[in-house]
């Protein structure tokens, strides 16, 4: 079955990242600051039906995606590219249940940011 001429994962999620980074770079800040870059960097890599692709964000709050997963990732998200992609672009606001998402946490750490975003990104 062929892909959806939209179904870019990497576009998706460099996307999501814009989004994110400033809120991210801004919880980096004052008093919590220290709080927060404790969980940096964060590894999360996405499957979907039409690839995986990863969404990395560094211990400055900034966010880039490569296509490879890494050797040793914080989370690791599956779903179909079109559930993931109403979850992200519509968030809270729209996304449907988590039904069709499988995600795991490979470190506190991620466990931590993926309780704390969950509600945030529609999962």
């Amino acid at each position: 079955m062929p892909s959806p001429p939209d179904a870019d994962l990497e576009a998706l999620l460099r996307d999501a990242g814009r989004r994110v980074e400033p809120e991210i770079q801004r919880r980096l800040q004052g008093l919590l600051g220290s709080f927060v870059r404790a969980y940096l960097p964060q590894a999360w890599v996405f499957r979907t039906d039409v690839g995986t692709a990863t969404l990395l964000v560094d211990a400055r709050g900034a966010t880039s995606v490569v296509a490879e997963p890494p050797a040793h990732p914080d989370v690791t998200v599956e779903a179909t590219f079109a559930r993931l992609s109403a979850a992200l672009r519509e968030g809270r606001k729209g996304a449907p249940s988590s039904a069709g998402v499988t995600v795991t946490t490979h470190t506190s750490k991620g466990k931590a940011a993926f309780d704390y975003l969950r509600e945030r990104v529609g999962l």
